[in-house]
C-alpha cells in the first residue's frame, strides 16, 4: 500500500506538546476503500477540528464523502485559531481547505505572525468560499500588501460581514486599498482598523468612501494618530452617511477642532448610535460643542469621553444638555477629573433624565462630597441601572449616603465602588441598605486610568 506523510502544519498546537502527524492514503488503496464508514468516523473523533479540516477532506472522493457526512466536521460553524503561532505555511493549508468548505462562519486567527504571503492564501480561499462571513486577524504582522489582497477580495465578495485586522501594519496605503474595496462591497459591516498606523491621509480615504458605502455599519479605528484633521474628514463623511451606526476614535490625538467638527455632524446625523471618543486631547470647549450637539442629536445612545480632564466645567456642559435629551443612554466620563463639582451637575441632571441608564464615572476624585450629591439623585431617579464609582476617594461617609438611597432605589442594578476607601462600617452601612434591595455592589480590586 502506497502512502506519503507529511508533519501537522500547526508549529505549537496549544492542545498537544507534539506535532500531530498525518497520513494521506493514496486514493487507490483497496483495504482504505473499503473501511466501514463507523470505522472511519471513530477515527475522525480523534482528530481535532484543524485537522479534520485541513487534512480529512482532499484525500480521496470517498474520505470526502464521509467526512461531508460526519456530524462534527457539519456542525464545525466556528474555528478558534488563535495564539498558535501558524505563520505562513499553516495558513496556506488552512486556506486551501477553506476552498470548498461549506459548513465554517466564524474564523479567528489573531496573533498568529501571519504575514502578507499568508494572506494571499487567504484572500485566495476567499474568492471561492461562500460562507465565511466573520475573519479576525488581529495582531499579526499584515502590511499594505496584505491589506491590498484582502480588497481585492472585497470588492466582489458577497458573504463576508466582519473583517477584523487591529494590530497589524497596513499604513494609509493599506486603508486606501481598503477603502477603494467599500466602494463597490456591499456585504461587509463591521471593520476593524484599531492601531495600524493609518493617519489622516488613511482617515480621509476611508472617509470618502463612506460618502456613498451605504451597507458598513460599525468601524473601528482607534490609535490611529489621525488627528483633527482626519477627524474632520470622518464628520464630513457623517453629514451623508445614512448607515454608519458605531464610530471608535479612541486614542486618536483629537482636540477642540476635531471634536468641533464632530459635533457639526451629530446634530443632524440620524443613525449613528455610538461614538467613542476616549482618551484623545479633548479640552472643556470641546465637550462644550458635544453637548450642544446633543441638545439636537436624536440618534446616539453611547458616548465615550473617557480620559480627557474636562474636569467640572466640561461635566457641567454635558449634564446641562441631558436634561432635555431623551436618547443617550450611556455615558462614559471616567478619568476626567470632574471631581464633586461635576458630580452635582450629574446628579442635578440625574433627578430629571429619564433616559441614561449606564453612567461611568471610575477616577474623578468626586469623593464624599460628590458622593452624597449622587446619592441623593438616586432616591429620586428611575431608569439608571449601572453606576460606576470606582477610585474615587469614597469614604465610610459616601458609603452611607449611598446606602441610604439603595434603600428607596428600586432601578440601580449594579454599583462598583472598588478602589476606594471604604471600610467596615462603610461595609456594613451598604450590607444594610441592601436588605430591602437586588443591587451588585463592586467593592474590591484596584484600578487607575
Amino acid at each position: 500500500m502506497s502512502k506519503r506523510k507529511f508533519e501537522h502544519p500547526f508549529v505549537a498546537n496549544k492542545l498537544s506538546s507534539r506535532k500531530t502527524p498525518i497520513v494521506l492514503v493514496d486514493q487507490s488503496s483497496s483495504p482504505f476503500l473499503s473501511l466501514p464508514v463507523e470505522l472511519v468516523y471513530r477515527i475522525l473523533d480523534n482528530l481535532d477540528p484543524f485537522t479534520i479540516l485541513c487534512s480529512a477532506r482532499n484525500v480521496c472522493v470517498r474520505l470526502n464523502m464521509i467526512t461531508d457526512t460526519y456530524h462534527r466536521y457539519q456542525t464545525l460553524t466556528t474555528l478558534n485559531l488563535g495564539d498558535n503561532n501558524i505563520r505562513d505555511i499553516a495558513a496556506q493549508h488552512l486556506a486551501y481547505a477553506l476552498h470548498n468548505n461549506t459548513t465554517l462562519i466564524k474564523l479567528d486567527l489573531q496573533d498568529n505572525i501571519i504575514g502578507d504571503n499568508g494572506v494571499v492564501y487567504l484572500a485566495d480561499a476567499l474568492r471561492n468560499n461562500r460562507t465565511l462571513t466573520t475573519l479576525h486577524l488581529q495582531s499579526n504582522i499584515i502590511g499594505e500588501t496584505g491589506a491590498q489582497h484582502l480588497a481585492d477580495v472585497l470588492r466582489n465578495n458577497t458573504t463576508l460581514t466582519t473583517l477584523d485586522l487591529q494590530s497589524n501594519m497596513i499604513g494609509q496605503k493599506g486603508a486606501q486599498h481598503l477603502a477603494d474595496a467599500l466602494r463597490n462591497n456591499t456585504t461587509l459591516t463591521t471593520l476593524d482598523l484599531q492601531s495600524n498606523m493609518i493617519g489622516q491621509k488613511g482617515a480621509q480615504h476611508l472617509a470618502d468612501a463612506l460618502r456613498n458605502n451605504t451597507t458598513l455599519t460599525a468601524l473601528h479605528l482607534g490609535g490611529n494618530s489621525i488627528g483633527d484633521i482626519g477627524a474632520q474628514h470622518l464628520a464630513y463623511a457623517l453629514h451623508n452617511n445614512t448607515t454608519m451606526v458605531t464610530l471608535n476614535l479612541g486614542g486618536n490625538s483629537i482636540g477642540n477642532p476635531g471634536a468641533q467638527d464632530l459635533a457639526d455632524a451629530l446634530r443632524n446625523n440620524t443613525t449613528l448610535t455610538a461614538l467613542h471618543l476616549q482618551y484623545n486631547a479633548i479640552p472643556v470647549k470641546g465637550a462644550q460643542h458635544l453637548a450642544d450637539a446633543l441638545r439636537k442629536n436624536t440618534a446616539l445612545t453611547t458616548l465615550d469621553l473617557g480620559g480627557h480632564k474636562i474636569g467640572g466645567e466640561g461635566a457641567q456642559h454635558l449634564a446641562d444638555a441631558l436634561l432635555n435629551n431623551t436618547t443617550l443612554t450611556t455615558l462614559h466620563l471616567h478619568c476626567n477629573d470632574i471631581t464633586h463639582e461635576g458630580a452635582q451637575h450629574l446628579a442635578d441632571t440625574l433627578r430629571r433624565n429619564a433616559a441614561l441608564t449606564t453612567l461611568n464615572l471610575r477616577s474623578n476624585s468626586v469623593g464624599d462630597k460628590g458622593v452624597q450629591h449622587l446619592a441623593d439623585a438616586l432616591r429620586k431617579n428611575t431608569t439608571l441601572t449601572t453606576l460606576n464609582l470606582q477610585d474615587n476617594i469614597i469614604g465610610d461617609n459616601g458609603a452611607v449616603y449611598l446606602a441610604d438611597a439603595l434603600r428607596n432605589n428600586r432601578t440601580l442594578t449594579t454599583l462598583d465602588l472598588e478602589s476606594n476607601n471604604i471600610g467596615d462600617g462603610g461595609a456594613y452601612s451598604l450590607a444594610d441598605g441592601l436588605r430591602s434591595n437586588m443591587v451588585a455592589i463592586v467593592l474590591s480590586s484596584f484600578i487607575r486610568c
